[in-house]
């Protein structure tokens, strides 16, 4: 299966202008979107030692980036790239530090894209579009009426499917772990001063994180709070408290979330959008163009999101003996997928239903990215060692 998917990342690799490169989203109708692209980064390029390809994708987006944003998706020859993201530019900073980890490359980094990231976390600081900006307890805020700015982004007319305008929880797990990257950056280029401050920040921001965004009556993560609204669905986006290199919560909690998870949203096909217990869920991705947005992200299996719930288990579970073998277990439906809908590839998405029917797209670069990547990153290496 691995041999299969490592032939077909390259399909996803493109070139762009002035010898710069991305990453289609998917095929047959996607283009290249900047938060698909930072997610499949190291799964499509670092992990499989094309550390060239990474840089040049890190470039191509580092000269589109404006008001502390990269675009969500990038322009074609003659187009105005679209800004409407919360998270790509944080998934920035996080496929910077990961370039960095395979290649210690500092002197890149140093003279061609910190000064990017210092932006990035300048303007979500200060504010920039859509009213992104940091709240007075050092969490980010995002959203305005009518826009979806996080990767659960479908909208039908002026309907918002999944509105989760305020603070969403893993925006500000990204936000963490951004200032937590930054902060380390700025000690490897011995600027402790730098360091010192976004180390602070961070701090600040994980204790109001805890003390927010915990909710102890179901003793898991809340999706968004928006003022009194303190959103209680049970979604996938509060595994990146725990899967993302800089965890906030401790062990107990963290393995309380990925119990939740793993219970209501849990598939062979990667984790469902939203428990099949809550009143919203729909459980078949089919029908006319509203009907599939309506069930997009209400229950739709999302095969990407394998990629951190393994990360999340991996990270909760350390050193426990049975850690790497259920890991492994975990790859071995995918076998099967391989033969279902794109041949020798992963789809975008599956029904939330058994028996999980491939749709969408169907070879999707993150799906296979992320699937890659937590091989390579837990499988592979502990097989090595």
């Amino acid at each position: 299966m691995i041999e299969s998917l490592l032939a077909v990342s390259d399909s996803f690799i493109v070139k762009r202008e002035d010898d710069k490169k991305s990453i289609i989203a998917g095929y047959h109708w996607f283009g290249d979107w900047g938060r698909d692209t930072m997610i499949s980064l190291p799964g499509l390029t670092l992990v499989q030692g094309r550390y060239e390809d990474a840089l040049k994708i890190l470039l191509s987006y580092a000269r589109y980036a404006d008001k502390g944003m990269i675009p969500n998706r990038f322009p074609d020859s003659g187009e105005h790239p679209e800004y409407n993201t919360v998270d790509a530019s944080l998934w920035y900073i996080h496929a910077v530090y990961q370039y960095f980890r395979f290649t210690k490359d500092l002197k890149t980094i140093q003279k061609e894209l910190y000064g990017v990231l210092q932006e990035i976390v300048e303007y979500y600081m200060k504010g920039t579009r859509y009213n992104i900006h940091m709240e007075p307890d050092s969490l980010i805020y995002a959203g305005i009426e009518g826009v979806q700015l996080t990767w659960m982004d479908a909208k039908v007319g002026d309907w918002v499917v999944t509105p989760r305008k305020g603070k969403a929880v893993e925006i500000n797990a990204l936000w963490y772990n951004a200032l937590k990257i930054m902060s380390f950056l700025a000690r490897e280029m011995n600027l402790p001063g730098e360091s010192a401050k976004y180390d602070n920040l961070a701090g600040r921001a994980a204790k109001s994180f805890r003390d927010v965004f915990w909710y102890d009556e179901g003793q898991y993560l809340y999706d968004f709070i928006d003022g009194a609204i303190k959103n209680s669905s049970i979604r996938p986006n509060q595994l990146f408290a725990v899967s993302l290199p800089y965890p906030m919560l401790s062990e107990m909690q963290q393995r309380l979330v990925v119990a939740v998870v793993k219970e209501h949203l849990l598939t062979p096909r990667g984790l469902r959008s939203l428990s099949p217990r809550d009143n919203d869920y729909v459980g078949c991705y089919q029908g006319n163009p509203y009907e599939r947005d309506r069930a997009y992200h209400q229950g739709t299996v999302w095969a990407w999101l394998i990629g951190p719930y393994i990360s999340a288990y991996a990270n909760a579970y350390a050193g426990e003996k049975e850690t790497i073998p259920y890991i492994k277990r975990l790859f071995l439906p995918w076998y099967e997928h391989l033969f279902e809908a794109g041949l020798g590839t992963i789809s975008e998405i599956f029904d939330g239903d058994s028996p999980h029917i491939p749709r969408g797209c169907i070879s999707q670069a993150w799906s296979v990215g992320e699937i890659l990547r937590a091989y390579f990153e837990h499988v592979h290496e502990t097989e090595d060692a």
